[in-house]
C-alpha cells in the first residue's frame, strides 16, 4: 500500500514480470516440494550417494560452470561447511550455475539444493525423460528446493543447474544433491541417516495448538513431527507448530530427523496439555466481510476521520504504523495536522464508536515505505509487546501485515502468536501480501498465512500493480479481468487457507493504483464465481467457495473521493453472499 498517489509493486516491471510468468508457467506441474525415497540398500546392493562434485563449493567453483561470469563463492551466508555459491544476474543474464552429472541410465534421483534469495531456480536438463525445474519466488533465509528425475534408458549423464531472474538481486545455493545410484564420476559419497533431534521442548500452547521446537541435528535436511505417534507435520526448520487440536486435552509429540538417506530414530517424549476452550466465539468479524484501508496522511485522495468511514466497511485498517529504533518494534503516530487537526481523543472515541457498530479496527504494518523487520526471536518479542500495547492505549482490535519488503514465516509467526497470547481469541490478524508473495506455499507470506492458519482472520491479496500472473491452472492471466482475481484466489483456495481466510483486494479507483483497477460489477462477478459459480470469465474453478471472506480496498479515502462508489457497489453484494 503507498503513501504516494499511486502505490507501486516493490522492485518490479510489468514487462518483467511477465516473462517470469511465462518461465513459472513453464516449469508448472513438476515435482517442486515432492520426493521419492531413495531405496535401501540390501545385500549386494551399492548405497545410493550424492552424485554432484563439489556440493558444497568448497572447492570455488570446481566442477560449476557459471554464465557470464557471474558466479562465485563466498564464506557468508552459508547453509553448511564454509563456503556457498553467490550468483548475479543481470539485465540479460540469469547468472545460470551448471554442473554436468554422470546417472546410471533407467534409476531416480532426488534433486535438492538449499537456496536464498528472490526468484532462485533448481533444475536438471538432458534427462532423457521429463526434465525437471523448481523454484522459490523468495526466502530471506536458507529455503530447501527439491524435486526428483528418473534418467533415460541411455542416459548417463545429466545438467543440473541454479539460476535467478533477469536483474534481480544476487541469489545464494548451497548444499547441491543429485542423490541416487553412484552414476561412477566419484561424487559425493552424501550424508549418513542424521542422529534424533535432542532438546525437544513445548512453547506456547492455545485451545487448539501446541508450539514446539528443538535442537538441529547433524545432517538433517527436514524434520517429521510426531502427535501420539502419528505422523502430523514435516518442516525444514527446528520449530512447528501443531494445530487443529481439542481443548483440555493432554497429547504426547516427538519429533525424527530427515535427509535424503532416510530418518532417524524418533527424538524423546514430551507431553503438552491444551488450554481450554472457554466457549468463546472468536474474533467478532461477519462470514461475509469488507475491509478498507484508512490513510493516517493526505496523498490527494478525501482526507477522512474514522468517523467518516462508510458503514460497509467492516474491518477499518489504520494506515500505518511506524517503525521504532528498537528492532521489530513499532509506534503509531496520529497525523494530525495532514488530518485537519484531527486529535489523538477524537480518534480513539471514533474507534470505540465504530466498535460499538460492530465494527474492527486493526493497526496495518508495513506498506510501501514501511521498514519493519522482524527477523530472530527479540523482534519478535519487540513486536509483540508494542503491538498489544498500542492496542491498549488505541482500542485497535488487532493487526494488519503488509510489509511489502519481505517477510520472516518463522518468526513472524511466533510474533503473532505472542500478540495471541496476550489479546486472546478475538484478536483480528489480516494480511494483504503483494500477488508475487501468494503464488507458492513457498513463500514467505503464503508459509506465514499457513503457520497461523488457526488465529488468521483473512488474507486480502493485492490484485493491482503485478501485471500477468499465474493462475492455479498454470495459465497466464492479465490483472484487471475476472480471471485475474479468480484464478489468483483459487491458488490460495487449493493452497491450505479456509475460504474464509481468502479475500479479493482491489484498489477503489484508478487514481488509488498504477494498475490493476477493476469496476465494483467485475469484483462482484468474481466474487458470485468463486462462491456460486455464476458471473465467470474463461477460468471456472473446480468448486465453488461459499465461505469465501469477501472484499478488500486501498483505500476508505480513494473511494470517498469518487462518492463511495467502489463500497456503496461491493459492499451490499459482498454482505449478500451465501
Amino acid at each position: 500500500m503507498s503513501r504516494t498517489p499511486r502505490s507501486r509493486h516493490r522492485r518490479w516491471l510489468t514487462t518483467a514480470f511477465t516473462g517470469l510468468a511465462a518461465a513459472a508457467l513453464a516449469v508448472t506441474g513438476t515435482a517442486a516440494g515432492a520426493s521419492a525415497a531413495p531405496h535401501a540398500a540390501g545385500p549386494g546392493v551399492a548405497a545410493d550417494v550424492n552424485n554432484a562434485k563439489n556440493p558444497g563449493f568448497e572447492s570455488g567453483l570446481s566442477g560449476w560452470t557459471c554464465s557470464s561470469g557471474s558466479g562465485s563463492t563466498v564464506s557468508s551466508p552459508v547453509h553448511g561447511g564454509t563456503s556457498a555459491l553467490k550468483a548475479t544476474p543481470a539485465g540479460s543474464d540469469q547468472a545460470r550455475c551448471s554442473q554436468t552429472v554422470a546417472v546410471k541410465p533407467g534409476s531416480t534421483y532426488t534433486l535438492s539444493a538449499y537456496v536464498q534469495g528472490s526468484y532462485v531456480y533448481l533444475g536438471a536438463s538432458g534427462t532423457g525423460t521429463t526434465d525437471v525445474s523448481t523454484w522459490a519466488p523468495g526466502a530471506s533465509t536458507w529455503q530447501q528446493l527439491k524435486t526428483t528425475f528418473t534418467t533415460g534408458p541411455s542416459t548417463t549423464s545429466v545438467t543440473v543447474y541454479t539460476h535467478g531472474w533477469y536483474g534481480q538481486s544476487a541469489y545464494f545455493a548451497d548444499d547441491i544433491s543429485v542423490f541416487g545410484p553412484d552414476g561412477g564420476g566419484n561424487g559425493d559419497p552424501g550424508d549418513p541417516v542424521p542422529d534424533a533431534p535432542a532438546g525437544l521442548t513445548v512453547g506456547a500452547v492455545t485451545s487448539s495448538s501446541v508450539a514446539l521446537s528443538w535442537s538441529p541435528a547433524t545432517y538433517a535436511t527436514g524434520y517429521t513431527v510426531y502427535r501420539d505417534g502419528a505422523k502430523v507435520q514435516s518442516v525444514t526448520g527446528t520449530s512447528a507448530t501443531v494445530t487443529g487440536l481439542s481443548p483440555s486435552t493432554a497429547y504426547r509429540f516427538q519429533v525424527a530427523a530427515t535427509n535424503a538417506a532416510g530418518e532417524s530414530a524418533k527424538s524423546a517424549e514430551v507431553t503438552a496439555t491444551t488450554s481450554p476452550g472457554g466457549g468463546n466465539p472468536g474474533p467478532s468479524v461477519p462470514k461475509h466481510a469488507v475491509t478498507g484501508y484508512w490513510q493516517n496522511f493526505n496523498n490527494g485522495a478525501t482526507v477522512q476521520k474514522i468517523s467518516d468511514v462508510p458503514d460497509q466497511y467492516d474491518i477499518i485498517a489504520v494506515s500505518f504504523a511506524d517503525a521504532t529504533t528498537t528492532p521489530g518494534a513499532i509506534t503509531f503516530n496520529l497525523d494530525s495536522a495532514g488530518l485537519g487537526g484531527y486529535t489523538v481523543a477524537q480518534f480513539k472515541a471514533d474507534i470505540r464508536a465504530k466498535q460499538a457498530a460492530g465494527k474492527n479496527v486493526i493497526l496495518s504494518v508495513g506498506g510501501e515505505k514501511g521498514t519493519i523487520s522482524v527477523n530472530d526471536s527479540a523482534s519478535a518479542n519487540n513486536f509483540a509487546n508494542s503491538a498489544y500495547a498500542l492496542m491498549q492505549e488505541y482500542g485497535f482490535n488487532g493487526v494488519d501485515i503488509d510489509l511489502e519488503n519481505g517477510i520472516n514465516p518463522t518468526y513472524m509467526s511466533q510474533a503473532l502468536r505472542s500478540l495471541s497470547q496476550k489479546a486472546g481469541s478475538k484478536l483480528v490478524i489480516t494480511m494483504a501480501p503483494q500477488t508475487i508473495d501468494m503464488q507458492s506455499t513457498q513463500g514467505g507470506y503464503f508459509k506465514t498465512a499457513l503457520n497461523i492458519k488457526d488465529i488468521l482472520t483473512v488474507v486480502n491479496m493485492q490484485y493491482y500493480n503485478s501485471g500477468s500472473m499465474l493462475g492455479c491452472d498454470g495459465k497466464v492471466y492479465s490483472q484487471g479481468t475476472v480471471d485475474f482475481l479468480t484464478a489468483l484466489a483459487c491458488i490460495q483456495l487449493e493452497g491450505g487457507l479456509d475460504p474464509s481466510q481468502v479475500g479479493l483486494g482491489v484498489p477503489a479507483s484508478t487514481r488509488a493504483a498504477g494498475g490493476g483497477y477493476v469496476s465494483p460489477s467485475v469484483v462482484n462477478s468474481a466474487l458470485d464465481c468463486l462462491t456460486k459459480g455464476t458471473g465467470c470469465g474463461s477460468f471456472k474453478p473446480a468448486k465453488t467457495y461459499p465461505s469465501l471472506r469477501g472484499a478488500m480496498t486501498w483505500s476508505t479515502n480513494w473511494d470517498a473521493a469518487t462518492g463511495n462508489a467502489w463500497s456503496n457497489g461491493v459492499g451490499p453484494h459482498v454482505h449478500n453472499l451465501p
